[in-house]
């Protein structure tokens, strides 16, 4: 599916369309799928501090991840402070607040994480390319943050449905490749991406 990059807005915009419509018990089933393709990966397994989001708009729900019994992991997840992403850790059970843009998140005073703690992100995106880049939601939040030293070398995921993992995507100069995406099919290298350069 080739884009222009004109087209955007206009991709987002079907494709948020498309998420929403998928049933509760469609959306519970693919999550619940993406979260087992996870947990059988050894990115996911040899990680011990991972970064996650809270699902948002029908985003893949990862909360079976954190909150299982089994779970050997530490949590962070994001805070939106200005124009930046602040990483605070999370356990189930732990209070969270609505954040700037309704979306949950730890408390201001809970611990934050360095990058150097830091082994594999989970990053939530509109779309995925086979390429490695991803579609967000027009912020440039996760851009300005893997750009940035230290976090530039921290293995990313991207998590999208099958329906959102394309071909190619429009791509404009400040976009960011992941190193992988999941899918409730699997988990793809990216291919053709630059990852420490």
């Amino acid at each position: 599916m080739l884009v222009s990059p004109s087209n955007k807005t206009e991709l987002r915009r079907s494709l948020l369309q498309k998420r929403l419509s998928l049933s509760p018990t469609q959306w519970r089933t693919k999550s619940e799928q993406i979260c087992e393709q996870l947990q059988s990966s050894s990115i996911y397994q040899e990680a011990k501090t991972i970064l996650a989001y809270f699902s948002f708009r029908q985003e893949p729900d990862l909360s079976i991840l954190f909150t299982s019994k089994n779970n050997q992991h530490r949590w962070g997840f994001p805070r939106c402070v200005g124009k930046s992403l602040s990483w605070h850790l999370w356990q189930p059970g732990e209070k969270l607040v609505q954040g700037k843009f309704d979306i949950l998140e730890p408390l201001a005073d809970a611990p934050t994480i360095s990058a150097s703690e830091v082994d594999l992100i989970l990053v939530p995106c509109v779309a995925s390319d086979f390429q490695g880049y991803r579609l967000g939601y027009g912020g440039g939040f996760y851009d300005r943050l893997l750009t940035s030293r230290p976090w530039k070398n921290i293995p990313t995921v991207s998590i999208v449905f099958k329906f959102a993992y394309l071909p190619t995507l429009p791509v404009d100069p400040w976009d960011t490749k992941l190193k992988y995406t999941c899918t409730e099919e699997g988990i793809h290298f990216n291919q053709t991406i630059s990852y420490y350069n």
